[in-house]
């Protein structure tokens, strides 16, 4: 190996360590506000470093809004919340023009999507239509309003959450839509152990009060140009392909390819967490369920989860 190559391999370590560490203090920080959540922290950072978006699934007051609000004041981003509604317009999500009186001239009000997170609160009681709108800025990164097309802001992810305490009073979300979410997880209750800290903390003023940043957006921005650079081998990528090809024979609809996108993303975002430049099995296992579990539909009694976790049984690590 020359000196040059050495020199790369070195900074290239340095790189992943620093995502590591940048990871370790937003965790930290998060877990100043959030009580009990370490696992769902987690993979909120691994969606936000690996350039995706959440899906919560959850009951109400179980701490959704405070953990992305935590995580938008942990990294200095702006936080935008939605709160989804049966009469929610397109417009109401994204922007409109306005016209201006006193310079006779349309001006463009943005919409809370222009935001590095935004929180979208329970999604599934807006019509199709308004969901739509925030999934194709989710999917395009900008917003075009008649004929002008706007970025939103570097980093940028979407954190939504789904009612699933009141079915009939909802709009499912087609499964072409849930495919664009990386992740969906569940917060779940706290222990009671965990309920008495968070009662502690928020006797007086709450935390998110007093949270302070421990990082930057540029920071998120180059975290997230060092996890492309982390190595997938080519026996990891048959692997995936193997896992994916089987919830396929498994499923009435299994993976799609974009999931299996998802897949390597999220391995590769693990990995530079655990400080490595390269990703293992270990990392795609522990990232396959909440990355696969939302996009397979069966036709049986079994839930996308049960598929997952199948395929890993019969699928052998090369």
């Amino acid at each position: 190996m020359t000196d040059a190559h050495a020199d790369t391999d070195i900074d290239h370590a340095q790189s992943v360590d620093a995502v590591s560490d940048l990871a370790t203090r937003i965790s930290d920080n998060v877990e100043e506000v959030i009580v009990g959540h370490h696992d769902a922290i987690e993979d909120i950072i691994v969606t936000l470093f690996a350039r995706g978006h959440l899906l919560l699934e959850d009951v109400p007051g179980v701490g959704k809004t405070m953990l992305a609000r935590a995580i938008a004041t942990s990294i200095e981003g702006s936080f935008e919340r939605i709160q989804f509604t049966p009469d929610l317009l397109p417009s109401d999500v994204t922007g409109v023009n306005v016209f201006n009186q006193q310079t006779s001239e349309f001006e463009f009000r943005k919409g809370p999507v222009f935001g590095n997170v935004v929180l979208g609160d329970e999604i599934n009681r807006a019509p199709p239509k308004t969901q739509a709108a925030l999934l194709e800025v989710m999917e395009e990164l900008q917003v075009t309003t008649d004929g002008v097309t706007r970025r939103v802001p570097d980093p940028f992810t979407v954190i939504a959450t789904q009612n699933d305490v009141e079915p009939d009073r909802t709009y499912d979300l087609p499964l072409a839509e849930l495919d664009r979410f990386m992740k969906k997880i569940h917060l779940g209750y706290p222990s009671e152990s965990e309920e008495t800290e968070l009662l502690g903390s928020v006797a007086g003023h709450h935390p998110i009060e007093s949270l302070q940043p421990v990082a930057t957006a540029a920071d998120v921005r180059d975290a997230r140009e060092v996890i492309l650079t982390v190595s997938v081998n080519e026996s990891v990528r048959r692997y995936i392909s193997r896992l994916a090809a089987d919830t396929r024979q498994r499923a009435h609809l299994g993976v799609s390819p974009r999931g299996s996108i998802a897949l390597v993303r999220a391995a590769q975002a693990r990995a530079a967490l655990d400080a490595r430049d390269y990703v293992i099995p270990d990392d795609v296992q522990r990232e396959i369920r909440s990355v696969w579990a939302h996009r397979i539909r069966t036709t049986t009694g079994d839930t996308g989860l049960d598929i997952v976790e199948r395929a890993l049984d019969y699928v052998p690590v090369e």
